[in-house]
């Protein structure tokens, strides 16, 4: 007999019942909230803004934040983008410096990620993919975007 859940993790995760986003995010906005506190307090001692930067990009911040984010970003709520995007901008305050948002971090990755599937051509899903060598564009299959039109996957 299968016990029924309501969510599990796999992968780092979270996979709902509904499959919504939502129980997900909110494990990711509490983790990253917990690691703003040391953030915090180096800000306290005074420490120059690049090692503050540094401190929230290599110390996992920001990984918390994006970790398979090309799974779940496109797919979630305003409401749970919003909440992950307040934990960047309390970084950006303690920091003194420019992050990048979510949103473009998710496009970048995309990007990278199509790009990947588009140069190998042993990859599965290369087939779901045409590159317009004029505009430099990736246009997915099935999609009616004429090849003069912005892409997602520029």
């Amino acid at each position: 007999m299968v016990e029924r859940v309501d969510s599990f993790r796999s992968l780092g995760v979270h996979i709902s019942q509904d499959l919504s986003w939502s129980h997900h995010t909110n494990s990711l906005t509490e983790k990253a909230r917990l690691r703003l506190y040391h953030l915090r307090r180096l800000r306290d001692f005074r420490l120059p803004s690049k090692v503050l930067q540094n401190f929230y990009t290599c110390t996992g911040i920001e990984s918390i934040l994006t970790g398979n984010i090309t799974v779940w970003f496109g797919n979630s709520t305003k409401q749970d983008r919003q909440a992950l995007q307040r934990v960047v901008y309390s970084a950006k305050h303690m920091t003194y410096t420019e992050l990048p948002d979510l949103q473009t971090i998710y496009y970048n990755r995309c990007q990278t990620k199509a790009r990947r599937i588009v140069k190998n051509s042993t990859h599965p899903n290369n087939r779901f993919f045409s590159l317009f060598s004029a505009m430099g564009n990736l246009q997915g299959y099935g999609t009616s975007q004429p090849p003069y039109e912005p892409s997602l996957f520029k």
